[in-house]
């Protein structure tokens, strides 16, 4: 649901899947070894094609996401029918990572052959999804939220993921994508999209009541919110 009712359908066949790509990580420090380079395979998923485990997965990941508080609105829990409908309604991206001892996998590796039978929380680097921002006439432009695995953070996966949106969604038939809410604190995350030619467009005052770390005092405070912007229109889809 949002502002306008019910999320609109995407502007484009709901069949069309986009093969899965490949991408570079940058240095890690999980089971390949300190200083070597994954990949990450990112894998394009609906409602209707995921795997339950996989969607229970993130449903857990993402209620642990709202609980620290400090990247998504939402306060309280979410029950699982929303969680369907707000994260899986449109289309997901899951990312899969790789260690580098095993080699990069070809692009258009099936989701199944990319997890090589391991549980999902020792799989899945990250993931996204992509819907509209708004109904009928400006359908066309998208929006789009991220998570990324604690235990795959600071390797790379965010920009990969973010890298993945940039390709993806305009073959998804998007002509621009806008971001409501990217709280200023989150500092990572604005030069993600300032790299990719994102535009800060606007700053909304104390647009989120964050939580503290206790290594900053612990509690609440208001913190402003950047809305940035990218137009796709001159994006080789070749």
């Amino acid at each position: 649901m949002s502002a306008y009712g019910p999320n609109p359908n995407p502007p484009r066949n709901s069949q069309s899947i986009i093969p899965s790509s490949v991408h570079p990580l940058g240095q890690t420090t999980y089971a390949a070894g300190a200083g070597a380079r994954g990949a990450l395979s990112i894998h394009h998923l609906t409602a209707a094609t995921i795997p339950h485990a996989l969607a229970g997965h993130l449903y857990a990941a993402f209620q642990a996401e709202l609980d620290r508080g400090v990247t998504y609105p939402q306060e309280h829990p979410m029950a699982r029918p929303g969680f369907d409908a707000y994260f899986l309604g449109g289309d997901c991206f899951v990312g899969i990572v790789h260690a580098a001892e095993d080699g990069a996998p070809a692009a258009g590796v099936s989701l199944e052959a990319a997890a090589q039978g391991r549980a999902w929380e020792h799989a899945v680097g990250g993931v996204y999804y992509v819907k509209p921002n708004y109904p009928g006439r400006s359908s066309h432009i998208c929006n789009a939220g991220f998570l990324v695995a604690p235990a795959f953070r600071g390797i790379g996966v965010a920009s990969a993921l973010a890298r993945s949106y940039v390709h993806n969604a305009p073959r998804l038939g998007y002509r621009a994508s806008i971001f409501n809410l990217v709280y200023v604190n989150n500092v990572t995350s604005v030069r993600i999209w300032e790299r990719l030619g994102f535009t800060k467009i606007g700053r909304i005052p104390q647009a989120g009541r964050l939580k503290r770390s206790e290594a900053d005092g612990g509690g609440e405070e208001y913190v402003d919110a950047w809305i940035i912007y990218k137009s796709f229109e001159d994006q080789d889809l070749t």
